[in-house]
């Protein structure tokens, strides 16, 4: 198989923080103008996971410069159940040619209500897919809406947190969900089994609507196969799947039906290591590439070894990662990374987005100096990949480029 080459441009598009919240998730979306709009969340640092509105940056300039932070009210949370609030939370933006607007989709999260709420004991309640469309001719992003579905027990803690998805020709989208049903939920989230299945929507500009889903895919493994991400190449879909133990992938012909998932290995069979945290594609039309992290690069003091950031080409046939081809696109200083994204832009640049998490360690993730100490600073990276030869993968954003000027 034909080897890329890429280069690398990283690029600090903001740092630092108040030592009581820090930015969390942020992830980019391109319109075919040219404007870039960026998401992400503020995250409360004594607590895991504790999310108010989704805040957006937005790029008239290919990305040399951003607008400050901004909290979106149409992203914000809400009572639940007249005493919990609700709250959407690791969205991902992507472009949606066929309405013009661009589509973010995530899932909830409810808390006990007031600033000092914690996520809900258990999390016995429902979790939904959630969604905002943001219009460039206003500038605005639409109140959030909940994706319903056919069989509300089935698909009662269900998102597409964290995931990539495929937009198909006539609109549609082939949207990756995690899913566990309310009987599988049992008492305790943490020791329920999810599984991943992809499912088929329709959006016209604003409601989503649920058409099908496809195979549902789990493993034994704790916690079974959820943060999904999905990609076309070549006439075939491929998924990426986290897994607590070790990463999983899977292929299928059309992006709902697939083969049995199998642990992401490199290509001499040795395990790749990624594990309890996602992974994304980089697709070009020439070559699949994985985004990811892993064990064993002098890497222990990482919560779940969650940096540096890696990527490297895809065997797709052999389903594995080509080791010869790994490099490091966003390096280890001091904080986890983790929680990403990427898009692709231009035939020219594809681009990954993460910031530093400033938690500690596993034992005591709530310490920041110890992330401070190693040389983390809540920075918010844009990784630029510039390819040495054209992509014309139907998934860009811009195919001409014409945003470059």
């Amino acid at each position: 198989m034909d080897l890329l080459s890429w280069s690398l441009d990283l690029q600090t598009i903001r740092e630092g923080y108040d030592r009581k919240t820090g930015w969390f998730q942020p992830r980019v979306g391109a319109a075919p103008s040219g404007a870039m709009v960026l998401t992400m969340t503020r995250n409360q640092l004594w607590g895991s996971d504790i999310f108010s509105a989704v805040h957006t940056m937005h790029s008239q300039d290919w990305g040399r410069t951003w607008t400050d932070p901004q909290p979106q009210p149409a992203m914000d949370r809400r009572v639940f159940h007249h005493v919990s609030e609700t709250c959407p939370c690791d969205v991902t933006p992507l472009w949606h040619a066929a309405s013009g607007r661009m589509l973010a989709t995530g899932h909830t999260a409810v808390y006990s209500p007031g600033p000092q709420g914690r996520v809900e004991e258990n999390n016995l309640h429902r979790r939904d897919l959630c969604y905002s469309a943001w219009n460039p001719e206003n500038q605005q992003w639409a109140e959030w809406g909940i994706l319903e579905y056919p069989d509300p027990e089935k698909f009662f803690w269900a998102g597409a947190g964290c995931t990539q998805r495929v937009d198909l020709p006539n609109g549609d989208l082939l949207l990756p969900v995690s899913v566990m049903p309310r009987e599988t939920l049992g008492s305790n989230l943490w020791k329920g089994c999810f599984f991943t299945t992809v499912v088929r929507a329709a959006f016209d500009g604003s409601t989503l609507r649920y058409l099908e889903h496809g195979s549902e895919l789990s493993v034994p493994d704790p916690r079974g196969l959820y943060e999904p991400s999905l990609t076309q190449y070549r006439g075939r879909y491929f998924v990426t799947l986290r897994n607590d133990v070790r990463g999983y992938v899977a292929s299928g012909p059309d992006g709902l039906h697939f083969d049995q998932p199998v642990p992401w290995t490199f290509d001499d069979g040795q395990e790749l290591g990624s594990y309890n945290t996602q992974q994304h594609w980089v697709t070009h039309s020439g070559g699949l590439f994985l985004t990811y992290t892993r064990r064993g690069a002098d890497n222990d003091e990482i919560i779940r070894h969650r940096a540096p950031l890696f990527m490297a080409q895809v065997d797709p046939d052999r389903l594995c990662v080509l080791r010869a081809t790994e490099r490091v696109v966003v390096p280890k200083l001091g904080a986890q990374l983790g929680n990403f994204g990427t898009v692709n832009v231009t035939p020219d640049e594809s681009w990954l987005i993460t910031s530093e998490c400033m938690q500690g360690d596993a034992k005591t993730p709530f310490n920041l100096e110890l992330a401070e100490q190693r040389g983390g600073n809540n920075r918010i990276y844009l990784a630029r990949i510039r390819w040495n030869e054209p992509n014309r993968h139907p998934s860009l954003a811009v195919p001409d480029g014409s945003c470059k000027g």
